[in-house]
């Protein structure tokens, strides 16, 4: 490499390009298969919707961790191999720690959506009055007062 470690950098920002994206890619790509499973479940009625959604938070996930992948690709130059191998391995670390906390943020949305929807699905409490209603209809008709109108 030359004298002032810049062949040492440009492969550093090579190897992290290409290692974020693969990262990316595969895990986007695992979330899409395994979340359409918990996403067809709660838009059961609307498979379409189920499938959008699940396309929309592929993409978000998508522009997060490549957006923050790219937004780090800076670093320091090294002048030699193990500064070029501790800064890709640093590199490395953040953007894991950062699709790990997607990935969380990710399942949380698709488990508050399908909470959301069992919830929905749940009969309708019964009013108290509904029942005394229930209970006075079937001890028989109430007497019915016809008042006369004032003059």
């Amino acid at each position: 490499m030359d004298g002032n470690g810049s062949g040492y950098q440009i492969a550093t920002y090579l190897t992290y390009g290409a290692i974020s994206v693969g990262l990316t890619i595969w895990l986007a790509r695992t979330l899409f298969r395994n979340g359409a499973v918990f996403l067809a479940d709660v838009f059961e009625d609307h498979p379409g919707l189920a499938d959008a959604v699940n396309r929309l938070l592929v993409v978000g996930f998508y522009l997060l961790n490549l957006g923050y992948a790219f937004l780090t690709l800076r670093s320091e130059r090294t002048s030699d191999a193990v500064g070029a191998l501790e800064t890709l391995v640093t590199k490395l670390g953040f953007l894991l720690v950062s699709l790990g906390v997607l990935h969380f943020a990710n399942m949380y949305v698709i488990y508050r959506i399908r909470r959301r929807s069992q919830i929905g699905e749940l009969p309708a409490p019964v009013a108290p009055q509904a029942i005394w209603g229930a209970q006075l209809a079937s001890a028989g008709p109430a007497p019915v007062t016809i008042a006369e109108p004032p003059r």
